[in-house]
């Protein structure tokens, strides 16, 4: 779509919906849902594959851990932030980077989906390390990509926009994944999946380099090479409260990550059949975050940043209890229905809100690292604490107990924010992808 036709399009909306055909907004959309395949291919669907192999639940969520790869990618983000690929670095260090690890996620998808948990499981371990580091590769360029795009004024649209489209990839590719693999095999489900990520590619073929992105200085030395190496994090940490953000970007999202890297043990164990899953997973929960995402822009543009972030942690928190609750009944599409319809909500109001403070803390010097570690603290302890201790757990406790006790370790979170406005340390974190004369 062309950028007059655009323009028309907008002019022809609410003013409330038209953010959201600005051409950079639909962009974040397509590089959303690239990013949220591969976290599909690795959390629920490997997890149902497993299951249905007749896996042990103490191993599928073992198989977790290999998601720790999003957690530690920081480490090697400055090097998407600082070398330049040789050949197809000449159309940019963003696009050649993104049309590079493009191809070798789809190369490790396709050898997820090769691998055989009958015949060989530690093949599918390593498949599910590749597809992890891929993946989390991705993930760093995609971000960087994305927050240079956006105005700083197009931050809160632009960050609802892509997880709008990371829900999109992972439910579309999820359920494609589970109606191919019940009907030609887990194989070629993985392969077919394996397209998903074209989208963001092809973003970086039509938006061109983001206008943006500062090339860093470049060391010239082993001495400055490794001060550049750390600078992001050194950075950061001469922020007034530095260490108080990192800590609430740690603890805040614990609970939600628990929660939703087991609901399909729960669904499974409840005796949901995979298409029953598909529909209300994908249908009701598609519906639900759409509408999340909307009321987010809405809290956003009349609330302000950190008011409507409080708000959305507090919803995120309650909708684990609704697990709990489903738990507590049983096998009920209705249940079900209700569940994943208030997750997704909670989870569409806190993709605009929570995403869109977490790109504004960003320098736009190192906005691949430091996004890579802000992003991999959100949920490094609860992907750690499901891979190690979350199958023992459930089997000690039982689902309804363990959804409560989500619910209450994600109210830290919630407080500390709050103490945060007070303080004044949620303005004064702030870096340049968030300010309009850094842009």
């Amino acid at each position: 779509m062309t950028t007059r036709s655009l323009s028309g399009l907008r002019g022809s909306l609410p003013a409330g919906l038209q953010p959201y055909c600005e051409s950079a907004p639909i962009a974040a959309l397509f590089l959303g849902i690239s990013s949220g395949f591969v976290f599909a291919m690795l959390g629920a669907t490997l997890t149902t594959r497993l299951a249905q192999h007749g896996i042990t639940k103490s191993a599928v969520t073992a198989f977790v851990l290999t998601i720790l790869a999003y957690n530690f990618k920081f480490l090697w983000a400055p090097i998407v932030d600082n070398v330049r690929l040789p050949v197809i670095g000449r159309w940019g260090q963003r696009r050649s980077w993104l049309w590079l690890i493009g191809v070798l996620v789809m190369a490790a998808v396709t050898f997820l989906g090769i691998a055989d948990p009958d015949g060989a499981l530690y093949m599918v371990a390593i498949a599910a390390i590749t597809v992890g580091v891929a993946g989390a590769t991705f993930d760093i360029i995609i971000d960087a990509y994305r927050i240079e795009l956006l105005e700083p004024r197009q931050l809160g649209v632009g960050s609802g926009m892509s997880q709008y489209g990371w829900r999109i990839g992972a439910a579309a590719a999820g359920a494609l994944a589970l109606v191919l693999a019940y009907r030609v095999g887990w194989t070629a489900a993985y392969i077919a999946c394996a397209v998903f990520a074209l989208p963001a590619m092809l973003v970086g073929v039509f938006m061109g380099e983001p206008k943006r992105h500062r090339e860093p200085a470049r060391p010239h030395g082993v001495v400055e090479a490794l001060v550049a190496y750390f600078s992001p994090l050194t950075e950061f940490l001469k922020r007034p409260g530095a260490f108080v953000v990192l800590l609430f970007v740690l603890i805040h999202k614990i609970g939600d990550t628990l929660a939703n890297l087991t609901l399909r043990l729960l669904f499974q164990d409840l005796g949901f059949t995979n298409d029953e899953v598909a529909f209300y997973d994908i249908g009701v929960g598609f519906i639900a975050l759409l509408v999340g995402i909307f009321v987010g822009g809405l809290l956003y543009g009349r609330l302000g940043m950190k008011r409507s972030v409080l708000i959305s942690l507090v919803l995120m928190a309650v909708s684990n209890f609704s697990f709990a609750a489903l738990a507590a009944v049983g096998h009920t599409n209705l249940g079900m229905a209700a569940a994943i319809g208030f997750e997704n909500f909670a989870s569409g109001i806190g993709g605009v809100t929570v995403v869109a403070y977490l790109s504004a803390l960003c320098n736009l010097r190192f906005t691949a690292t430091q996004y890579a570690l802000l992003s991999a603290l959100a949920s490094i302890v609860g992907r750690f604490l499901t891979g190690t201790t979350v199958g023992a757990l459930i089997n000690a406790i039982g689902y309804v107990n363990f959804y409560v006790l989500t619910t209450v370790v994600a109210l830290p979170g919630v407080i500390l924010f709050w103490l945060m406005i007070r303080s004044g340390l949620a303005d004064l974190s702030i870096g340049s992808a968030g300010k309009e004369n850094d842009g």
